[in-house]
């Protein structure tokens, strides 16, 4: 977009303020009054602000409020879950227009329903998709694609339901919803800190310096390739450390120690830990013995990264039932590490994507440069 170098600026302060004052402007862009009022004027014709109402300060003078205009646009975050799609729609000060939530299935009539209840003259400025799977460039310069078919074919079928011409970006949904512990959730305050997902898979994300690291491949925290088994009589397996510590295992095992007399076997996860909860000796022993194996991958990420604090997240992974156990063996194999569980939960991907989907579509409207994360 043709904006001047002080009206991209301003622009960009307005959308992080959601709405704000002249003087304002100028305190947050480094730029004199009267830069502003001609970057304000310049943003106003383009749609891009708009006058909002007046303020009265402290003297009793008032001053024009700006918010953005309608021209502004809106972004659309997804994240495409191993069984659930949650999808975001925004504004580009962070306003949720639309929300919806289907199956895996069913990602691109969730994505078309979100994007039929935004605004009809709110152009889409970006859109960001979070995928379980490293991510990589297409052939021929076809833009950003899941690595494997772990997430391909969904990610493929989901952007038939995307207009054409919109920038897509692709994350990896760990460094997603890490970066949403960081700003939002039990992680706030805390520039390094690894964020370990424990559900259908399992992930790592790394902040380092209030940054997400991503590692030369867009691998980084791939924990699902660490060597396991690790043992002088068997070879490892590809993924198997994920295929040991994963919710399917986990309910295999369930299945493997139940006995006739602990009545009927939980078929699912929140089943297992309602029944230790409630004190049910055979599931809380299964319980235990899972919050140990995450409790050694939590020390090995200890050893690599000395993070100081792992957040626990995923849908298995978030339950609170998991942090004494975790705790324990941490500190038994381990130096000291603080061990939270997510504040995010499920909804921690979807946060992340949203968060960088903003900061993607400031920069389509500005010209700035790449979104640091």
């Amino acid at each position: 977009m043709d904006l001047s170098e002080s009206a991209r600026a301003v622009f960009a302060v307005l959308a992080a303020a959601g709405t704000a004052t002249r003087p304002q402007l100028a305190a947050g862009a480094g730029l004199s009054k009267p830069t502003v009022s001609a970057a304000v004027a310049e943003l106003e014709a383009a749609d891009l602000a708009a006058h909002s109402g007046t303020s009265s300060g402290a003297t009793g003078r008032s001053a024009a409020v700006y918010r953005l205009g309608p021209a502004s646009g809106a972004v659309l975050a997804v994240d495409l879950g191993p069984a659930e799609t949650r999808v975001h729609g925004c504004a580009l000060d962070g306003a949720l227009l639309a929300q919806g939530t289907g199956s895996r299935a069913e990602a691109a009539d969730t994505v078309r329903k979100a994007l039929a209840a935004l605004p009809a003259n709110a152009p889409l400025r970006a859109v960001v998709v979070a995928v379980g799977d490293v991510t990589v460039q297409g052939p021929e310069g076809t833009g950003e694609r899941p690595a494997t078919a772990k997430a391909g074919p969904v990610f493929d079928a989901m952007t038939v339901a995307l207009p054409p011409g919109v920038p897509v970006h692709l994350e990896n949904n760990v460094n997603c919803a890490a970066l949403a512990e960081l700003h939002e959730g039990a992680a706030r305050g805390r520039g390094t800190f690894g964020y370990l997902r424990i559900g259908v898979g399992i992930g790592l994300g790394i902040v380092v310096g209030g940054q997400v690291l991503r590692g030369a491949n867009g691998a980084a925290g791939e924990v699902a390739r660490l060597p396991f088994p690790w043992d002088e009589s068997r070879e490892p397996r590809h993924e198997a450390l994920e295929a040991h510590i994963g919710v399917r295992s986990l309910l295999r095992r369930t299945a493997e120690a139940w006995q006739d007399t602990d009545g009927p076997c939980p078929d699912n996860a929140e089943r297992l830990f309602a029944l230790a909860g409630q004190g049910h000796a055979r599931a809380g022993a299964v319980v235990g013995r899972h919050a140990v194996d995450i409790g050694r991958l939590a020390a090995a990420v200890a050893a690599v990264l000395d993070p100081g604090l792992i957040v626990l997240g995923g849908a298995v992974g978030s339950n609170p039932q998991l942090q004494s156990g975790v705790r324990a063996e941490l500190a038994r194999l381990s130096w000291p590490c603080e061990v939270v569980s997510s504040a995010l939960g499920d909804r921690g991907t979807v946060v992340g994507a949203t968060r960088l989907a903003v900061a993607r579509g400031i920069q389509t409207v500005t010209g700035a440069v790449e979104v640091r994360h």
